[in-house]
This record gives structure tokens, sequence and C-alpha cells, in this order.
């Protein structure tokens, strides 16, 4: 099996990389919403894509069942679901009400039911803030709720 390197992306999401036995680099970048894109990169400039595929959600599971990927896929999901909990990377947009407000005074899980479970500022992550923890504009929060509670969430945070 070929080394694969992963990369977090703040606010992006993340990337995995690996050569393959030709010596061609691929690499996968995997976005917070979901959305995939295969990479070729270039064998003479590596930190150039020749080929950059935009995979929607449909078009990833396509590809990942032409590939064999079903097995590992189904094993996985079966660890990680629970049933009606989602989890999302939502922005605290520049123009947000919230920008220089702590957690407590947003009254976040009360209002949404949706807890935020670490915050993404610039190069730093804060695992579990506290109430006290201040938006910055650009943040990137982790939440963890609905669906719904997600979408109120994220409608707060971005007005």
């Amino acid at each position: 099996m070929a080394d694969v390197t992963e990369m977090r992306l703040p606010g992006v999401g993340v990337r995995h990389d690996y050569v393959t036995a030709t010596g061609d680099r691929v690499g996968v970048l995997t976005h917070r919403s979901g959305r995939r894109e295969l990479l070729l990169y270039d064998r003479d400039d590596p930190d150039r894509c020749r080929t950059v595929l935009q995979l929607g959600p449909p078009d990833a599971h396509t590809l990942a069942d032409l590939l064999g990927g079903p097995q590992l896929s189904e094993a996985v999901t079966s660890v990680q679901r629970i049933e009606g909990l989602v989890i999302d990377w939502l922005t605290v947009t520049p123009g947000s009400r919230f920008v220089g407000s702590t957690i407590g005074e947003g009254q976040f899980r009360t209002r949404t039911g949706a807890s935020i479970v670490a915050v993404v500022a610039g190069d730093t992550t804060v695992p579990s803030p506290d109430p006290g923890y201040r938006f910055g504009p650009g943040d990137v929060t982790v939440a963890v709720g609905t669906p719904d509670g997600l979408a109120q969430l994220r409608e707060l945070l971005e007005e």
C-alpha cells in the first residue's frame, strides 16, 4: 500500500496525497462541504497540478464504487454513524454580528441545540472552547448537532 500523507487545510478541508507505483503524484482534497477534488500533479513541478477534477458527492461515490471502495466505506460509516448527529465546519463571516462576541454571549447551544466543539482561528485550533472564547472574523467553528440545529447556527454566524 502506498504511503499516504495527510495535510489539514484550515477553513478548507483535508488533502491526502500519495505517489503511485508508476511515479505519478495523486491527491484528493476533501472540502468541508463534502465536495472533493481529484488532483494529478505535474511530474516536473510537484507543486503544480496538471489536472483538477471536481467531484460532487454523487460523483465521488460513483468513482469510489468503481475503484472498489464500498467495503471500506461501509465499515467506516458503521463505526462513525450516530443517528441524527451531524458535524459541520461553519465560518464566522467578517460581517457577522458575533465578531468580537463570546460563545456564551451568543447563547448558540440554547438557541440552536448545536454545540461548538472547536474553533480554528488561522493556524491555531482551540479544542473545546469555553464560553469566554471571543470570535474573530473568519474563525471556523466545528459544530455538532442536528441538521436543523446546524442550519440555524450557520444562519446566525453568517448574519
